[in-house]
């Protein structure tokens, strides 16, 4: 045990890379479950034959959402809900499509605008804290680095500042999920068929586990830092 944490602490690249296998092995299948996923059903298209641009309004309109646009953005999923600026980017391919993965994004992502408009509160805690986490996530190793330099206090204090980034990734989660139940009661409510409606799930369910890995990959990091902050004060 005491090789392994000198490996991950004093290891340099090689010790970061033993010690962040796990999460980058589970990323690897986040991401290929969800290209895989929206690969099939991106090819199916739905018997309703709306576009996932006439359902994200769709939606909408049903909740009396009339401030937020529905815009078509550049990009292979990069579909998002922006709460400052007030619309839903829809990439061409799901903007437009009729197909059962675009329509499940497309819902998903108007579930984000439905939240907003609530006043759902992990969306909105989540929002207040994502510009800590920005400039958490870069200055923290900064602070670290020079903590280790001059002072274990310092370093300490980096630790703590690293902490908003997995708090964000933390609160990420309701978010999502509750994002993608909003957006398959919706489908279900006369939209999608029962098959279809499974592989709505599956491409949502998917999509969902990537923010489960980030979690799990801040939290791994995390411990990580902690280990070096504190082997690195019992040295002295």
């Amino acid at each position: 045990m005491d090789y392994l944490i000198e490996l991950i602490t004093q290891g340099g690249y090689f010790g970061y890379l033993v010690f962040m296998l796990p999460v980058i092995i589970l990323s690897a299948i986040a991401s290929y479950s969800v290209n895989a996923n929206y690969r099939i059903y991106s090819d199916v298209s739905t018997r309703s034959g709306f576009t996932g641009a006439q359902m994200a309004e769709k939606i909408l309109q049903q909740n009396g959402i009339y401030d937020v646009r529905v815009i078509q953005v550049s990009g292979h999923l990069t579909d998002h809900y922006h709460p400052k600026e007030r619309y839903i980017g829809l990439s061409q391919e799901v903007y437009q499509s009729t197909s059962i993965a675009a329509l499940g994004i497309a819902a998903h992502e108007a579930g984000h605008a439905v939240q907003h408009n609530v006043g759902y509160a992990p969306i909105r805690f989540r929002s207040a804290l994502l510009p800590v986490a920005n400039v958490a996530s870069y200055l923290s190793w900064i602070i670290i680095f020079l903590g280790l330099l001059i002072h274990p206090a310092l370093a300490i204090g980096g630790l703590i500042l690293f902490g908003t980034v997995v708090l964000f990734q933390f609160v990420t989660l309701p978010v999502e999920f509750d994002a993608s139940r909003r957006a398959l009661a919706v489908l279900n409510a006369g939209y999608l068929n029962s098959d279809e409606m499974e592989g709505a799930r599956k491409v949502l369910r998917s999509a969902a586990m990537t923010y489960v890995v980030a979690l799990l990959t801040s939290l791994w990091q995390m411990l990580r830092l902690v280990l070096i902050v504190f082997g690195n004060r019992d040295r002295r």
